[in-house]
């Protein structure tokens, strides 16, 4: 009897577990490749798993290796495991989903995934990386549940999508786009467009901190921004032209601040690009930056040259970036105010040369220590620039003349203004 018993409880055991897989495998938490063949020991392994339904199709997609208008440069530096979570993340955030499983669950990957999702898309301008995220992770598996968090619009996501605020900011950015069309040529180089961008995302943005400073809106909408703001918009529009660059995370040498930047590729080379910093006139040594009214470019920071721009900026190491050697399209290289040396009388020559253009910014820069110290000495610590000041006026028949200047210790440039 004590046996039949056995055997009955056995029997009841098992279809209590038959019950249970059907019941899990009906809401979709059983494991593909469960079949009539797989032992009861087996099943059971399975159905420990429990990878929910969703999590399944997800790992079943075929992972879209590249997207048409964006290049994607750090997507093709992960592994299949994170390109996959990537495509997953990237399809939650267009989709401003509250939340949404990866097939990733490590802390390290994630945060690999989506750092390469947010400097691959400048156009999530609704993804703040300064705002929190959150995942949940489950014992033992190999996929998570992860929380993004959100800004603009009203309570919930859908609100945020469908917000005035967000419309507002995807008109700015089509606006943006239109106008950069306009001041490109066809046939334009692609020096040509990152000039224009760079010049463009100057002379649009006051470099500010604000609500929206770390993303594109600040840039496109509110017209300020910091340097998160300045290296997206850069990044988005000439994506647009259809130029090589990437957004670059690193950090100022020997403080804690961090900083963002760009690298384009220009006729095959590799070259920095930091609109952040050509918006700050206040860098510069003497009166030259106390003048409110006037706004001037900064071109140090247009292909500056890499040994000097890598004396105070550092990438992430999160992410290997392009090597950047060449100087052949540095502003000053292209316009001839290039100096290797200090002769005086070359220096003459080129300030002469630049009023007969009609120039009323004069800028010029130094290859070398030695040499920039000593035109430093030349133009500002003697008579010399008084005596280009009266050739200025007598050139443009002017009686008297209000003339500022400044220079850049870190890239050795110099710069006069009348």
């Amino acid at each position: 009897m004590r046996k039949r018993e056995t055997i009955i409880n056995l029997v009841m055991y098992l279809a209590f577990i038959c019950l249970i897989m059907a019941v899990l495998w009906e809401k979709g938490y059983l494991p593909p490749g469960l079949d009539s063949d797989t032992s009861i020991l087996s099943a059971a392994r399975n159905v420990l798993a429990r990878e929910p339904a969703e999590v399944r199709r997800l790992r079943e997609q075929e992972v879209v290796q590249s997207e048409e208008g964006h290049e994607e440069f750090y997507f093709r530096q992960l592994n299949q495991d994170e390109k996959r979570a990537y495509r997953e993340m990237l399809a939650g955030f267009r989709a401003w989903e509250s939340d949404f499983y990866l097939t990733i669950a490590g802390d390290e990957e994630l945060d690999r995934v989506y750092h390469a999702v947010l400097n691959d898309h400048p156009e999530l301008f609704w993804v703040r990386n300064r705002e929190p995220v959150y995942k949940t992770v489950y014992s033992g598996q190999s996929f998570c549940s992860f929380s993004p968090a959100y800004i603009y619009g009203g309570v919930d996501n859908k609100e945020k999508q469908d917000s005035e605020e967000a419309r507002q900011i995807q008109a700015s950015m089509d606006a943006a786009v239109r106008e950069i069309d306009t001041l490109v040529s066809a046939d334009a180089s692609e020096y040509d467009k990152a000039f224009a961008v760079y010049t463009y995302i100057i002379d649009q943005t006051e470099y500010r901190e604000s609500k929206d400073d770390q993303s594109i809106a600040g840039v496109f909408w509110k017209k300020e921004a910091v340097c998160a703001g300045y290296a997206g918009a850069v990044q988005y529009l000439l994506e647009h032209l259809g130029v090589f660059c990437i957004y670059v995370e690193g950090n100022t040498l020997g403080k804690e601040e961090g900083h963002a930047w760009n690298i384009v590729r220009i006729d095959g080379e590799y070259y920095y690009v930091d609109a952040t910093n050509g918006d700050q006139p206040e860098f510069l040594f003497g009166d030259f930056a106390s003048l409110p009214w006037h706004k001037t470019i900064m071109m140090d920071y247009l292909c500056p040259f890499p040994l000097e721009y890598e004396t105070t900026y550092s990438p992430s190491p999160l992410f290997p970036v392009p090597l950047c050697s060449s100087t052949a399209c540095n502003f000053y290289v292209l316009n001839n105010g290039s100096f290797d040396y200090y002769d005086p009388y070359s220096l003459d020559d080129y300030f002469k040369m630049r009023i007969g253009f009609g120039a009323a910014v004069i800028r010029f820069k130094f290859t070398n220590r030695e040499a920039y110290d000593a035109a430093c000495a030349y133009w500002l610590d003697s008579d010399q620039l008084d005596d280009a000041v009266q050739y200025y006026m007598n050139y443009n028949g002017l009686g008297q003349v209000e003339y500022h200047y400044g220079s850049l210790d870190t890239l050795m440039t110099m710069y006069f203004i009348f």
